[in-house]
Parts: structure tokens; sequence; C-alpha cells
């Protein structure tokens, strides 16, 4: 589907009057639905339960947005069932005729990227860049997937015949049920992704999104239906992670899994746990804690506008986001006034459903009281040289609103340094060798993105060759360490970050939701 004017997370700025005026329909659309009860989507029906639970406004947590079904293990037993009942249609079709209905689904994602991104900013307070990235992230990401399985026609490979009589075939099939446990950040990408990757391959799924964040998850398995997909094929629950979630993860039905989240629980309770009897597939990304390193031969405007970038876009709640910079001794306090500065004076603080603001609440209250606590250990060990306040006054009185916080003083062993945060605060150190820097950059359980600035390639060729990350860029100013986008950068992440090594949004990332048969056909 052609797009006049795409945003993607790179886009800087968007000046253009007519998509801020659709965007304001699109709130209105939303605001239409307020208070509205979703139910779960099971085998191609609604299917109401008993038990909601609140979805609310972390700019206003005081009425709920909406209530969504909470679903209990027989629910999601059910799902499973149903899953694995319309595989073997789901499988029987040809990868085009698959394609048919994942083309169709993704259009429809374009076609309502307003209500889809205002329902977004309101459950988990991006602003509307953010948003408008993620539901048109989600839509290439299943084009994508589409585009891959027509390019390796289907993943059948001819092999070597040792005569006349002999047929030898590799063919990559679909596991079965696949399930699909989708965060808060990326409400929408991070389930349509990999609802997408597994369809396109021939699994059928259940998915599960964040209780903060379900409205998107649940348009997206309405427009699978709308576009024709079998019933079952695709099945959408929510509620608790501690019973829908958790009764996922030790289904034995379920063939394979894709898990977004904190590293505590994608590697101890989903990777750990979900293999019983046999080894089976977890597609696991697990956060990061992600360094940007500054040379002294660095363009220091573009490296503090980078950094700034990767470090506040969506109040640092991102695995990519920038959450330590290394600066070479020499340049640490030049850089650090253009950081400040331009925190300062580019960072709008508000309600991020408005056209001009740049940081919005915190997407819930567990993260609100992290960043008291994580800046009472900054001021207690190091220095606060920007930020640290939580905002309560005005327009901010009632959301989950912080300032973006600058912190240097602190040691590379300190926990602000070593621990992902996922909330805008940065911690700045200096270094005085590229060796040195490029060991600390490496020095935590994390390896999912990282930055560099320097104008000499050597340099860049240096870090490129050394850094321990799976999505990497040089002299970034859109984003130092963010900003993947499918088909131009591939995502995913080394140790900690993620299970599978291979990146999603790539050449490799079907080959997560495949395993290979060999066959052999003997004429006489």
């Amino acid at each position: 589907m052609a797009e006049k004017f795409k945003i993607t997370y790179s886009t800087l700025s968007v000046d253009n009057d007519q998509l801020h005026a659709d965007f304001d329909v699109g709130i209105e659309r939303v605001k239409a639905q307020l208070g509205k009860t979703f139910p779960l989507l099971l085998n191609g029906k609604e299917h109401p339960v008993q038990e909601t639970f609140p979805v609310f406004n972390p700019a206003d947590p005081r009425v709920p947005l909406f209530y969504f079904s909470k679903a209990t293990r027989e629910n999601v037993q059910a799902a499973v069932e149903a899953a694995g009942a319309a595989a073997p249609i789901w499988r029987a079709m040809s990868y085009q005729d698959r394609n048919a209905i994942l083309y169709q689904a993704a259009d429809k994602i374009s076609e309502n990227r307003y209500e889809l991104s205002a329902a977004m900013i309101m459950e988990m307070g991006k602003n509307r860049v953010e948003a408008l990235a993620d539901v048109e992230e989600t839509a290439d990401l299943i084009r994508w997937y589409c585009h891959q399985m027509e390019q390796n026609e289907g993943y059948v490979c001819n092999m070597n015949a040792f005569g006349s009589n002999d047929t030898n075939i590799s063919i990559l099939k679909p596991y079965g049920v696949w399930a699909v446990i989708a965060p808060f950040n990326f409400p929408l990408a991070l389930s349509g992704g990999p609802v997408g990757a597994a369809l396109a391959t021939g699994n059928t799924v259940v998915v599960k999104p964040s209780s903060d964040a379900p409205y998107t998850t649940y348009m997206l398995v309405r427009f699978l239906m709308e576009a024709g997909i079998p019933p079952g094929a695709v099945n959408f629950i929510s509620g608790s992670g501690g019973t829908a979630g958790k009764e996922l993860v030790e289904h034995p039905d379920v063939a394979g899994i894709t898990f977004t989240g904190s590293y505590e629980i994608g590697f101890r309770q989903v990777y750990k746990q979900f293999a019983t009897k046999y080894p089976k597939p977890v597609v696991a990304e697990m956060g990061g804690k992600n360094p940007a390193i500054v040379s002294d031969q660095a363009d220091l405007d573009k490296a503090a506008q980078g950094v700034l970038r990767s470090a506040y876009g969506m109040g640092g709640q991102k695995c990519s986001a920038c959450s330590r910079v290394y600066v070479q001794r020499s340049v640490y306090d030049a850089f650090m006034d253009r950081l400040v500065e331009k925190t300062k004076t580019q960072v709008k603080i508000g309600d991020p459903l408005k056209r001009d603001t740049f940081l919005g609440p915190l997407g819930n209250q567990s993260a609100y009281e992290n960043f008291k606590r994580f800046v009472a250990k900054a001021r207690a060990d190091g220095k606060i040289a920007f930020g640290g306040n939580v905002l309560v006054d005005g327009e901010w009185a009632h959301g989950f609103y912080v300032e973006p916080t600058i912190v240097d003083g602190l040691s590379q062993d300190h926990e602000l340094v070593q621990n992902e945060l996922f909330v805008p605060i940065i911690c700045i150190l200096p270094y005085d060798t590229l060796d040195e820097a490029i060991q600390k950059a490496n020095d935590v359980v994390y390896g999912l993105t990282a930055g560099f600035f320097s104008e000499d390639e050597q340099e860049a060729r240096y870090f490129l060759d050394n850094i321990e990350a799976g999505v990497v860029y040089v002299n970034r100013a859109s984003g130092a360490t963010t900003g993947a986008w499918p088909g131009y950068q591939t995502f995913g992440g080394w140790k900690a970050s993620g299970s599978s090594g291979r990146n999603i949004g790539g050449p490799w990332s079907l080959l997560n939701y495949v395993h290979e048969q060999s066959q052999t056909i003997i004429r006489e």
C-alpha cells in the first residue's frame, strides 16, 4: 500500500497539518468508545467473560478508559484448542493465500492508523510521532514477512540428487500453535510483528497483550478476522500474566512462543519453564542497557541530539533506549553542556495527545515509583546534572509525569549503570581510550543496541568490530541507539537481550517460526 508520508522512529518532526487534523479525528473516534467492555476473541467469535479489568490513562488515571475481559485458565485452554483445530486448515493453505489475508490486515492497520495511535497514546502515554510509528511499523512488519515468504518461495529448496530416480527436498514447516505475549511499550508492533511472522509461516496463534495496553492488539485480531482468516487461526486473550500468561507458558499444546519483556520474566519464567518434555522454540526479547560512545572526533551536536532522542523518546521506556553514554574525557564537559541545553529546549513535557508534546507520562504507577527510587540513588551516589523531579502541578497534576534526567559521577559497577531502568534517566561517564570505552560498554549482561559518534572512519570500524550488541548505529542523530525499521535495520539482542540469535524485521526472522524437514522420494 503506497504512502505519501510515513512516520518512522527516525522522523524528527511532523509539521503536516492534514496529518494532525486526521489524528484529531482519530482521537474523537476513540473517545466515543470510552467505557466500553471488550470481549475475548476465540475461534473466530467474540467471547464475553464475567470478570473484567480496567485500562487506565497514565496522563490521568482517575477514570478507566476501557474494560477488558480477564481470561481464566479455561479460556486460555479453549483458545489453544481452537488454534490447534485450525492448524491443519491454515497450514494446508498456500503461502500465497495466507499472504493475501495478511496483506489485507496490514492495509487495515494503515487505514486505521490514527484511531489505533490515539488509543495507544491514551493507554500508555507515547507521543503522536512515536504512536504513529508503532502502528506503521506493525503494518510494515507483516508486509515484510509476507515478502520473505514470497522471496523464498515458501522455503522449499531442491537439494542434490544421486541419480535420476531420487528427489530430495528441504522444506521449512510450521510448528503448530504459537503463543505471543506482548509488552505495554510497543503494544501493536510487538504483538503484530510476531503474530504476522507466526501466521505467515503457517502457525496458528494465541496472542496475549499487556494489561496496560490491550486495545490495539484486540483490533489487530479483529482486522485479521475481517480479512477472512479461518476461525481459530488467531485468538485474542487478555488478563493477568499470572493466570493467562502462565497458562500459555505451561500449556503442553503450545509448540512455540514469542515473549517480549524483562530479562527476569523472559529468562526465568518463560525460557526456563516453557519446554518440558522436549525442547521447543522460545523467541525472547528481553531488554537492554544500551550504551552510546562519544569520541573526541565526534560532531558533538549530532551526538547530543542522537543521545537525547534515544534516551527520552517515549520516556526511556524502550528496550533500545540509550541509558549510558561514555564520553572521551577531553570533550566531556562540552558534550554535557550541549546535552543539557538540548534537553532544556527540546523536550516539551505534557499531554501526549497534543501535537507539540515530546515527552508524555510514564506508562504506569510502577514506572513512576521506580523513577523516584532511582533518582534517590543517583542523588546519594552521584550528581544530578539535570532534571530528577516528578511533576505534580497544573496539567501534570494527575498523571505520571517526570523530568528527563541526566546523571554523572557514578561508577561503572553502580546499579543504575548496570541495570535496565525503563525511565528517562541517562548516566554519563568519562573514558580515556576507545578500548576502555568499548570494554565498559560491553560490561553488562545485556547486548541489544549501541551507538557510536566519531567522524574518524577507523574508529567507527573498530567500534563495529568489537561492540557486543545485535543492533548498532554510527553517527545517527535521529537516535543514537533507537529507530530500527523492518527491511532496513533488523532488531534483536545478544547475551541477556535475546534468545534466538536472529533479529526481527530481517531476512532470517521467519526461521524462528519453522523447523526443517528433509524429504526424499525414490522412484524405481
